[in-house]
């Protein structure tokens, strides 16, 4: 198996650089959170129960117009990734440029893999005819990692069909303002959608998520697991990030990004050699420049971290990846940016 599909922005962000490889937002739980999962401490001493549990899947069910029994509470979702190779798929489809770990667990697994590879002139828009009708698993991502790219609800369920599981990764989906394109509240046989409660709540030493689908679906995916699979910190976090008031807060947060990314675009684009893939609506944008490598290695040297490209099928070393911070965070990286496009641009 190629190494790079194991790859994570964290190896990018080494100690020291000024993080913009890594898409979370803060760099941890707000303070009302923190409180949360202090007081989860006391419940460390005892296993979690059935009714920690119901709790959590009540909370992340109440968030969507689900019934508990459509949601499974993981750890993160790419634990949901790692349980896919449990529902036995004989021939997966996966939609790149995305997110590398259902390919990473489905190979491991033995199970044939397809790439499925989007075209960068529409902006990596969802094309359902490119994808083999005897797929019997097909994997996509909404919004995309890491090409920042809204789907279509319809696009997506266009890939739906009898006897095939389609997982739809919407682990950045509450980051786009009103989520108009999420499938979470939607009951359909073989859908699968997984949500990432980790990066919106700054939580990756943790890390919180679930699953919602069919219950017959969610049991065949949770078959095997151990018992406690997710811990009493976990749990407590998927019951407050799921309740009214953190819906509300991260819809806020979410509008807010929405501006900034808009900003960070325009400042980027401006820079001569820059493209910027779009439409963006995801807290990051992916960029093109004529040498990716010698980018990473000055932004680097000036202090900064931004994710490498050419580890996501699809891609090349003239990609990279950053995520969107606030204006006057963003400031360096836009100056190192354009320093050295302008250097480049003179030697050539």
């Amino acid at each position: 198996m190629d190494d790079r599909l194991r790859h994570h922005g964290d190896v990018d962000a080494e100690p020291g650089l000024r993080d913009f490889a890594v898409n979370v937002r803060g760099d941890g739980p707000p303070d009302w959170l923190r409180g949360v999962l202090v007081e989860a401490l006391d419940r460390l001493g005892r296993y979690p129960s059935a009714a920690d549990d119901l709790r959590a899947r009540v909370a992340a069910a109440d968030r969507h117009g689900r019934r508990p029994d459509e949601v499974v509470v993981l750890n993160g979702s790419a634990e949901g990734f790692a349980l896919l190779p449990g529902l036995r798929p004989r021939r997966a489809a996966l939609v790149h440029p995305s997110f590398t770990e259902p390919e990473v667990a489905l190979r491991a697994a033995g199970v044939p893999v397809e790439h499925v590879l989007l075209d960068p002139v529409d902006g990596y828009a969802l094309r359902p005819g490119l994808v083999p009708d005897d797929a019997d698993m097909v994997v996509v991502g909404n919004p995309t990692n890491p090409t920042s790219t809204l789907h279509r609800r319809e696009a997506v369920l266009a890939l739906a069909r009898p006897g095939r599981v389609l997982v739809v990764d919407e682990a950045f989906m509450d980051a786009v303002p009103g989520e108009p394109e999420t499938l979470t509240g939607l009951r359909a046989p073989g859908l699968l959608v997984l949500r990432s409660l980790t990066k919106t709540w700054a939580l990756p030493g943790l890390r919180a998520g679930y699953a919602l689908g069919d219950p017959d679906l969610l049991a065949a995916l949770a078959h095997g697991r151990p018992q406690w699979p997710v811990g009493a910190l976990a749990l407590a976090a998927v019951v407050a990030c799921c309740g009214p008031a953190a819906v509300a807060e991260a819809q806020r947060a979410a509008d807010v990004a929405a501006v900034h990314r808009a900003d960070l675009a325009d400042r980027l684009a401006e820079i001569p050699g820059v493209r910027v893939t779009g439409p963006a609506a995801a807290p990051f944008l992916l960029l093109r420049v004529p040498d990716g490598v010698a980018l990473r290695a000055a932004l680097r040297g000036a202090g900064i971290a931004v994710r490498r490209g050419d580890t996501f099928p699809g891609l090349g070393p003239d990609h990279v990846r950053v995520a969107v911070r606030a204006p006057r965070e963003c400031d360096p990286l836009v100056e190192a940016v354009h320093r050295f496009q302008t250097q480049e641009a003179l030697l050539t």
